[in-house]
């Protein structure tokens, strides 16, 4: 029998689950994290409108069956992921999770999407421990930082607020997200030693394994990896990514290929996608959004009984016969030049 980890909290776990789900030490942070863990930009009208009691009780299922790391951001819903997390987080004990938030994009129009000062810093942080109901929170990431212009005002305004919230005991441990990893490299080799965590995102898919070479790098920094959306923003599952989603519509028209072979032989390209992801030695936990008890259920069971001889099929069907003909495995500066060249119409 594994050990319970120091999160389990007799009368709300599900022991014998929390007993098969793997805990890994997180960074140098002292933290033991579910190897799957929680993400909520899908408590937000990101990914379809979502009812928030259907939202609440998918995160009261994926505590319950031992994922302790959940993971949220103002930009999220604008706020909304945070206030349903908040509402969820009300009847569970505190012990029993850490959770996770971001600082630094919030809107959805351009000019007032991105915000990395000192007074916003904290303003957001303050706001989030409210929308949470939590009196500190365990991690606090600054958020995509590819789209800053200079990075000086991470390092001068941004990290030391944050580092003077860490000394308020607002929050516990700083980290770094963004989706081009030469991003994180920058921003991390311009302040050694300050951050705790890195997550990069929809970096060790099906389609895209480039986070395998950065992942020397983290570890020499002593970071905790999160590795986040092996669904790469829902593009591999059978219901398809949102209108939103940046790749190009190749990559879309192989992905929708991919996912009606799926349907054709009665399998969850959701559920193929997970297994793959979780398969990466080097990160501390996988995150993945699951906005309903039924894809809690699918994607730890991809954790916890691995795949079906007919899902491993389908899967190797997919490697060798369809994904390979995918020309862009991602889509690094499309939304960069997007929001530039947004912000320089604003100006003129």
């Amino acid at each position: 029998m594994e050990q319970l980890p120091p999160t389990f909290v007799n009368g709300f776990h599900d022991e014998e689950s929390v007993r098969k789900m793997q805990y890994n030490q997180f960074g140098r942070t002292g933290l033991q994290v579910s190897k799957i863990s929680l993400g909520t930009g899908t408590l937000s009208k990101f990914y379809g409108d979502l009812d928030a009691t259907t939202g609440i009780k998918a995160v009261h299922q994926a505590l319950r069956k031992g994922i302790n790391y959940v993971d949220t951001a103002p930009y999220y819903g604008q706020g909304r992921s945070e206030e349903i997390l908040g509402q969820a987080l009300k009847d569970v004990p505190r012990q029993a999770y850490y959770v996770a938030t971001k600082v630094g994009r919030y809107e959805l129009d351009y000019e007032n999407m991105f915000d990395y000062s000192a007074k916003k810093t904290r303003e957001s942080v303050e706001k989030s421990l409210k929308l949470l109901g939590v009196g500190y929170l365990d991690v606090v990431q600054i958020h995509d930082v590819e789209f800053v212009e200079d990075l000086s005002i991470i390092w001068n305004e941004t990290l030391p607020t944050l580092e003077k919230l860490r000394d308020e005991g607002k929050l516990k441990f700083i980290g770094v997200s963004a989706y081009p990893m030469d991003a994180l490299k920058k921003v991390i080799t311009g302040a050694p030693g300050r951050f705790d965590t890195v997550l990069c995102y929809c970096r060790n898919t099906l389609i895209d394994n480039s986070l395998k070479e950065f992942i020397p790098f983290f570890e020499e920094n002593r970071l905790a990896i999160i590795c986040a959306s092996g669904h790469g923003m829902g593009l591999l599952t059978n219901a398809g990514p949102q209108p939103w989603h940046p790749c190009q519509d190749q990559t879309k028209e192989i992905c929708w290929e991919a996912s009606e072979y799926c349907k054709q032989q009665g399998v969850e390209l959701g559920k193929l996608a997970m297994y793959h992801f979780i398969q990466l030695d080097g990160p501390a936990t996988f995150l993945a959004g699951m906005q309903t008890e039924h894809l809690v259920n699918i994607n730890l069971e991809a954790f916890f009984c691995g795949l079906t001889v007919n899902e491993q099929n389908v899967m190797e069907h997919l490697k060798n016969n369809i994904f390979t003909k995918i020309a862009n495995s991602n889509w690094e500066g499309v939304e960069v030049q997007r929001y530039w060249e947004a912000m320089k119409a604003l100006k003129k």
